[in-house]
């Protein structure tokens, strides 16, 4: 480079392309007389094909072990500028920012022995792109640290960098537009790495469906499903297989599993699809299919049937983006964003305090845990009955808690479901003790719940006095 521009690199090589024998040979226009003339007066050559790979800065902040200063020396200067320029003179030059780049373009030099127009055009997008996405990764990390190394869990500006991977038919209803976009990194096992195996275009409400399906079925260890209708679990199961822990999904509520989104946890085989495919079934997620089982549904061609590898997912890994998870959520108000870590909190049964004279068996432990976990998933106010590893009524999005448990004993009812000797879930704590009172005449001899309310010891006299067991958590799930 010093002997291309004549001037040795200096400051630690902090400069060294900062120069017009870079910056004119890249910005000269072509079909101008005068930018010709100029460059060929002062010597400068042409540069037709800029390739630049920036200093990597996004991964040098990854690391768990990058200081202030190691951030701040893998801030690339003269490469952005260097990419900016030759894109802004897309006519006259090809900028290459990724590797997967090289083989297009060099396809085309040996075939026609320059890049086309619609290629150049399409890289300086794309430099523009990747130089944005630069720009946002330095701005989100020095928004969010400080020179000490102290950090703050969300940054002063917030640069979000998504990218396109489909436009949709509609959005939530017909006269809405929309369009599906991924994280620039995006966590590994999530619904954005979904493989559409078959079936219909995907639609707005399928995706939001789909990803709350995958989310709650992939929290748990043993065979399980998850029926999602209108972004509520209708059916949650575990089973010894596939076949099992669909079958009681159903059973809860098969009037709502019409035309919902069903999800595994595991490989789908031939006999459990072959009992899938007897409902109306909208998308169908799973890490993957069985040659039966994908047979099974290719006699339903309009089934959406979407695979999402597991196998780079670690459930036991440190973070959430290591576990398959969003580490940030994200919302959407008027001329704003509210923005929350994720609710990734995971219930340890030793946080279990048992607040009545009664406590839970183990299994009504156990059913007290899975209802737990699915109450997470369910619209607040939830309400979510279960027995047995299956839920058997759920009440979701009232704006009263005591409805919501009305309606999940009706819809338990409907269904042909007893609740005697069930459990209950509530996704925050009862305000008085008349929610308790309709999920005890229901039958519910056990209840999980925050706790926390000004009226607990009303509440707990109430459980006592039915002679019911309960426990608080001390964690609330709110879901709106």
């Amino acid at each position: 480079m010093a002997e291309y521009t004549g001037f040795p690199e200096m400051l630690d090589g902090r400069v060294k392309t900062l120069h017009p024998t870079i910056h004119a040979g890249l910005l000269a226009r072509r079909d101008s007389a005068a930018h010709m003339r100029t460059i060929d007066e002062h010597g400068i050559g042409r540069i037709d094909l800029l390739v630049v790979n920036l200093y990597p800065f996004e991964q040098t902040v990854s690391r768990s072990d990058c200081s202030f200063d190691d951030a701040i020396e893998n801030i690339d200067i003269g490469g952005p500028a260097m990419v900016r320029s030759a894109a802004k003179n897309w006519r006259g030059v090809a900028v290459l920012t990724d590797s997967g780049q090289y083989a297009r373009v060099l396809d085309e030099l040996r075939r026609d022995g320059e890049v086309c127009e619609a290629t150049r055009f399409s890289l300086a997008v794309s430099a523009f792109n990747r130089i944005a996405n630069y720009d946002a990764a330095i701005s989100d990390y020095l928004s969010r640290v400080q020179p000490d190394g102290t950090r703050t869990d969300f940054p002063a500006q917030a640069n979000g960098c998504f990218v396109k991977l489909q436009d949709l038919r509609y959005g939530e209803n017909p006269h809405q537009r929309a369009a599906f976009y991924r994280d620039l990194y995006p966590a590994p096992g999530s619904l954005v790495s979904a493989r559409q195996v078959q079936g219909k275009e995907l639609s707005y409400n399928n995706i939001a469906d789909a990803d709350a399906a995958w989310e709650c079925v992939k929290t748990f260890d043993a065979p399980a499903c998850v029926i999602v209708k209108h972004a509520n679990p209708c059916g949650v199961a575990l089973g010894l297989d596939c076949v099992q822990a669909y079958a009681k999904a159903f059973a809860t509520d098969p009037t709502s599993a019409f035309g919902g989104v069903i999800a595994f946890n595991e490989v789908l085989d031939t006999a459990a699809a072959e009992q899938v495919a007897k409902q109306f079934v909208e998308v169908l997620v799973a890490p993957g299919y069985s040659a039966g089982a994908l047979e099974v549904f290719r006699a339903k061609p309009n089934v959406r049937v979407l695979e999402i590898a597991l196998d780079a997912v670690d459930p036991g890994g440190g973070s959430a983006w290591s576990r398959g998870r969003n580490a940030l959520d994200v919302r959407r108000v008027g001329s704003g964003m509210l923005m929350q870590t994720a609710d990734n909190r995971e219930l340890r049964r030793d946080e279990l305090n048992v607040a009545t004279k009664r406590a839970p068996t183990p299994q009504q432990l156990d059913d007290l845990m899975f209802a737990w976990r699915v109450a997470k998933y369910v619209k607040s106010n939830a309400i979510v009955f279960c027995g047995n590893g299956q839920t058997l009524g759920v009440g979701a999005g009232q704006m009263s808690r005591v409805d919501s448990a009305r309606i999940a004993a009706i819809k338990a009812e409907n269904a042909g479901h007893s609740l005697a000797a069930s459990v209950v879930a509530s996704d925050a704590f009862f305000p008085f003790r008349d929610g308790l009172d309709v999920v005890v005449d229901a039958g519910a001899v056990a209840i999980i719940q925050p706790g926390g309310s000004v009226r607990d010891d009303e509440v707990i006299a109430a459980a006592d006095e039915r002679g019911v067991a309960m426990v608080f958590t001390g964690v609330r799930h709110f879901r709106h």
